[in-house]
């Protein structure tokens, strides 16, 4: 049996010689082979080669496929602060890719965190219908003000009239734009904190659940991830981020999203203040993120989890979708 083996090299068809990756012209690597590959399969081929790790650690590299995945990120305050990221566009896309969190090895981060007020988050929100972006906008929420600090936390992106054409058309009486919009209107909520250049992606990406809303005429979608506890809010348990998205039907039948918001709420569906809500994202933002099995207490964060979340578990199962589990990726 022959066993598989990571290798710079590679054998020439029908002949015993070998060559090596080294001969192939760098341009051809970067442009028709790295540029093609995803962030995951990206950071794994950096480890084959010593060669492998420069071209793959280039930083246009990981700027277009950040800037190819969230138009908003193209917005000059974002880049600017994207710039200051440890690792720039590589540690931002780690951190703003849809994954799982781990408690696990962030005592030091908190204890850090600590010492650096946040006076400022940003969010980064991109909604696509089909794989095509119909909305990217970014929102500055500035937190020392009684406004965010007081309950409930509540973030608007929408302003007032202000709506976002959706290229489908609304019939009252046939639920086929429902189900379109359950298959095909995606949502990233990138939230980025600048003093400590972290940032994750709060959303479910696909709907958990889409359902008429007080009238025939509107549709709310709803986006559901999960972050974990701190005690300093007074529970560890796990708190949910509910983002809605309510679509309505405007002149000549065509579907507008009309408002966005975003809000935490804890395991008895009790809003969070902001005071809160910062202690929490700031807490997802410093956690590390990984794909792997639980044990422990992740375990009883993932019971948890599942039974706040019981009546969207289908839908949740369904399009595939990860919440928020608690290891940087690369």
């Amino acid at each position: 049996m022959h066993t598989a083996s990571c290798s710079s090299t590679t054998s020439t068809s029908g002949q015993g010689d070998r060559t090596s990756i080294a001969t192939v012209h760098r341009d051809i690597i970067e442009t028709h082979i790295l540029s093609r590959l995803d962030g995951p399969t990206l950071a794994s081929a950096a480890c084959a080669s010593p060669m492998l790790h420069i071209l793959c650690t280039e930083e246009k590299l990981w700027k277009d496929m950040c800037t190819s995945t969230w138009s908003s990120i193209n917005d000059p305050r974002v880049r600017h602060i994207i710039s200051t990221f440890p690792e720039s566009y590589r540690s931002f896309f780690s951190d703003s890719i849809p994954t799982t969190f781990n408690r696990s090895n962030t005592a030091a981060w908190r204890d850090h965190s600590r010492s650096l007020p946040t006076s400022e988050l940003i969010s980064a929100v991109d909604i696509c219908y089909k794989n095509n972006f119909i909305c990217s906008k970014v929102e500055l929420t500035e937190t020392v003000t009684n406004a965010f600090l007081a309950p409930p936390f509540r973030i608007e992106l929408l302003g007032d009239k202000e709506t976002v054409l959706v290229p489908i058309k609304f019939e009252a009486d046939n639920d086929d734009s429902l189900k379109l919009l359950e298959e095909s209107m995606s949502l990233s909520w990138i939230m980025i904190d600048p003093t400590r250049k972290r940032a994750a992606n709060l959303s479910s990406v696909r709907p958990v659940s889409v359902r008429r809303h007080s009238t025939a005429e509107e549709v709310q979608l709803l986006y559901v991830s999960v972050l974990p506890g701190d005690s300093r809010v007074g529970s560890s348990d796990p708190v949910q981020c509910r983002i809605v998205v309510t679509c309505g039907r405007e002149e000549g039948g065509e579907m507008h999203v009309r408002e966005m918001n975003m809000q935490l709420q804890d395991m008895d569906g009790i809003n969070l203040s902001g005071e809160d809500s910062l202690v929490i994202l700031q807490e997802a933002m410093g956690c590390e993120r990984r794909k792997v099995g639980m044990k422990g207490r992740e375990r009883d964060d993932h019971l948890k989890m599942k039974t706040a979340l019981s009546p969207y578990r289908r839908l949740m199962t369904s399009h595939g979708l990860v919440g928020f589990n608690y290891t940087r990726q690369y």
